[in-house]
């Protein structure tokens, strides 16, 4: 496993390299001036001139893309924004906790609903209580998570007052955003554990059991569900970059002050660095969580560690 868990990390750093060259590809294509966002209207040329050779801008393409890989592989250095004259790094750093928090509480969110209303639904295969619930799931599937926002803020903030708009300053700030952060995963959920449970109470250690006369919900719960995890933690890992992807909007709605929120914000300031650090930054959290999610199936399931471990052996023969 620890020759599978660093073959693993290797191969972060080309997938980390193809996001950097995408996202720097259409920065460098942009028609925007970054000197124009730094500078006021009426600078000079020769002003613009020494601006842009500080920032590297006068170099070739391919010499700025290698520049900036070097300086955020040796030094995590982002580069700096056109607009506070800040690091990147450390605006992503203040932000990043923000981020992980939301991101965090809607995983949990969407495990305590959608785990169980999977589980529920297996159970009552066909029944009216299992079409409730998978049109639940598709509509909540369908229901774009900006616009699941705004309801939210319509009716609990606006008309019924309960909760506020924007804003995380107290912990009822944070219920709305990560609703509609969860909602997406939520839905996945319920349909990934509903089929992985279907295919789980079909074998025959379960009929056995319930031939004994335990009741199939115990049966489920008890000794289907662990076999029936794989599926759901591939699912949750996956649901994490939907979650982040989509905490970019909701973050923005909500005023959260994230690292959704500062991309947005660079989008819009035409700040290329901030844009471009804050893609980065998800994209890494997100292959750590991919990897994290590989090591815990052998956790949750021993054969797929018995598995890795035959593999090694059969490739030790071949090389013999």
């Amino acid at each position: 496993m620890i020759k599978y868990s660093i073959k693993r990390l290797l191969w972060t750093i080309p997938v980390i390299l193809g996001v950097l060259f995408i996202v720097f590809f259409f920065q460098a294509v942009s028609p925007d001036d970054p000197v124009d966002q730094i500078l006021k209207s009426g600078a000079t040329e020769e002003e613009k001139a020494a601006v842009r050779e500080q920032l590297g801008l006068d170099k070739p393409i391919p010499t700025q893309f290698v520049n900036y890989v070097w300086g955020f592989a040796t030094r995590g250095d982002l580069g700096t924004s056109y607009i506070n004259k800040q690091p990147i790094t450390q605006e992503l750093m203040t932000r990043f906790p923000v981020t992980i928090k939301l991101t965090f509480f809607s995983i949990l969110l969407g495990i305590a609903i959608g785990i169980p209303l999977g589980l529920i639904a297996s159970i009552k295969q066909y029944s009216l209580i299992d079409s409730a619930i998978l049109a639940f799931s598709v509509l909540s599937s369908s229901v774009p998570g900006f616009w699941f926002g705004l309801m939210l803020i319509s009716l609990f903030a606006v008309k019924l007052g309960w909760l506020p708009a924007m804003g995380i300053l107290t912990w009822k700030g944070w219920i709305l955003p990560t609703l509609a952060v969860s909602v997406v995963s939520m839905s996945g959920l319920i349909r990934i554990t509903r089929t992985s449970m279907l295919e789980v109470i079909r074998q025959d250690y379960i009929r056995t059991a319930k031939a004994k006369g335990q009741r199939l919900s115990v049966i489920a719960i008890r000794h289907g569900l662990r076999n029936a995890l794989i599926p759901i933690i591939s699912n949750v890992g996956n649901s994490l970059g939907l979650q982040l992807g989509g905490a970019l909007a909701i973050e923005s709605i909500f005023g959260v002050p994230g690292i959704g929120k500062y991309a947005v914000d660079g989008i819009t300031n035409r700040n290329y660095p901030a844009v471009l650090g804050s893609v980065v930054i998800l994209a890494i959290v997100f292959i750590i969580v991919n990897l994290l999610v590989d090591l815990a199936y052998t956790v949750v399931d021993p054969r797929v560690k018995t598995a890795f471990a035959q593999s090694a052996v059969l490739k030790n023969k071949r090389l013999t």
